[in-house]
């Protein structure tokens, strides 16, 4: 899905993973900026991740590397865009109130399950080592999952051209986290990790509002169609009115 996705972008224009190589590199600084994040997670979720320990295979533990990374990715990126577009207050909201708390859930798994980054096989960029890290000190749009790296830079890329595109970034951000939390949860579910699936279907309801939120960024600037006018684009589909609203 992700070189569907970089494909894309060329054409429109990890918690814990190098820095940027494109012309934007904020890999020297923080979030510090950022004051008002909102860090306490339902209480369905603390429950969850206070439960008792699931038994981790080597795939499971790769998920929250996964996810620890694309999470971060979403909060840098909407901060970024911010600085750029301040009128766009989902830019602030969003990751403030929301995705603060999706790299919360996630580190706190992490520091349940995971005793170094060598427990990850999914890393493939020098190693962050963010378990113990408080967020805030974390170096925005730096990742040590490659993949996850590209796609910030060329997200970024396509944001700072305008305020539609940097809506559209978040039209394609929250489709790309859901798509991937989608396999992540069945993951999850396969191995009876109750507390890992309960926080992963946290993290989509929220990409779900997410989504909503852009599409209705994107239709108050004219754009009738929101998130939808993305389209179909190397197989990947933008438009999903069956999400839950």
């Amino acid at each position: 899905m992700k070189n569907k996705l970089l494909s894309i972008l060329l054409i429109s224009g990890s918690l814990f993973l190098t820095p940027c190589s494109g012309g934007y590199n904020n890999s020297n600084k923080s979030n510090k900026s950022n004051k008002g994040n909102s860090t306490l997670l339902p209480g369905k979720v603390q429950k969850a991740i206070d439960g008792e320990k699931s038994t981790m295979t080597q795939e499971l533990k790769n998920t929250l590397s996964f996810m620890g990374n694309e999470e971060r990715l979403a909060y840098d990126l909407y901060n970024a865009l911010y600085q750029q577009f301040p009128n766009i207050k989902q830019l602030y909201n969003i990751p403030t109130k929301s995705e603060y708390k999706h790299i919360t859930a996630v580190q706190l798994l992490v520091k349940k399950y995971i005793h170094d980054e060598n427990d990850f096989t999914n890393i493939d960029a020098s190693p962050l080592g963010y378990k113990n890290t408080n967020i805030l000190d974390m170096k925005a749009g730096v990742y040590d999952i490659q993949a996850i790296q590209s796609l910030y830079d060329k997200l970024y890329a396509k944001g700072i051209v305008s305020e539609k595109d940097a809506l559209e970034v978040g039209c394609i951000v929250e489709v790309t986290d859901i798509n991937d939390l989608n396999e992540k949860v069945e993951i999850a579910k396969n191995s009876n990790a109750k507390d890992i699936e309960t926080v992963f279907n946290f993290l989509r309801d929220g990409s779900y509002k997410h989504y909503w939120a852009f599409d209705k960024g994107l239709k108050n600037k004219g754009i009738g169609n929101g998130c939808c006018s993305l389209g179909i684009i190397d197989g990947v589909n933008y438009c999903h009115d069956e999400y839950p609203k």
